[in-house]
């Protein structure tokens, strides 16, 4: 059965337009790209079980085509919708980045990693590579592990800064378990690669742990 309508003022497209995007839920924001209901659902009950099914934002927004078609009253075209919105963003942030200095704007390169990481279920390994004015060349992902652990090999690293030509760069990896905390391991090999990258002057600049709705950086703890 269809949900009552919202109340015209406070339905999320005019509270949109009056007061901007930030002030709607996330279900709510969900449901205007759903746009309409279906099979006998509103937009906000599809919503709603979306966010139940994959538990957040970026889980739904980065989950494949096919599982966000398969939920009812979404089908491949609103499914294909939502994972264009993800695209968008990380087009956005990505352009953040190589637009201006990365030291300067840190939250456009958190941002960016957050959103290619927090969701995964299997450890990766990603740089961000940097010319001499801090502004973005590439960023890349290096090394796929496992639920638990990935391994990264410094010679690796230091091939693909050359390759780059890159003057300095920043370290992320995920924690799948959900604790954005360095383990002994993850910093013993962060200082390992600071040396290795130190013998072709390239400087590690910060590294990210990613954990879903968390992001510890190195350079804020001290730990560079």
């Amino acid at each position: 059965m269809l949900q009552a309508p919202w109340p015209a003022a406070g339905r999320p497209r005019v509270r949109l337009a009056t007061h901007g995007a930030a002030s709607l839920s996330d279900a709510e924001l969900v449901a205007l790209m759903l746009h309409t209901g279906r099979a006998g659902r509103s937009p906000s009950a599809i919503a709603g079980e979306l966010l139940a099914r994959f538990g957040r934002v970026s889980r739904l927004l980065a989950a494949p085509v096919s599982e966000v078609a398969a939920v009812p009253g979404v089908g491949p075209v609103r499914a294909t919708q939502l994972a264009a919105a993800m695209e968008l963003a990380l087009r956005s942030l990505a352009e953040q980045m190589q637009s201006r200095d990365s030291l300067a704007s840190p939250a456009a390169v958190r941002g960016y990693l957050r959103l290619r990481m927090q969701h995964l279920g299997h450890e990766v390994f990603w740089a961000v590579f940097l010319d001499a004015q801090n502004r973005v060349i590439a960023a890349e992902e290096l090394f796929r592990g496992t639920l638990t652990q990935t391994s990264v090999y410094p010679r690796e690293v230091v091939k693909q800064a050359l390759a780059h030509n890159a003057a300095g760069v920043i370290l992320a990896h995920n924690h799948p378990s959900g604790v954005a905390e360095p383990s002994v391991q993850d910093q013993a090999l962060t200082r390992s690669l600071c040396e290795s990258l130190a013998l072709v002057d390239v400087k590690v600049l910060d590294h990210f742990i990613v954990a879903p709705g968390a992001c510890l950086s190195f350079a804020e703890r001290g730990l560079l």
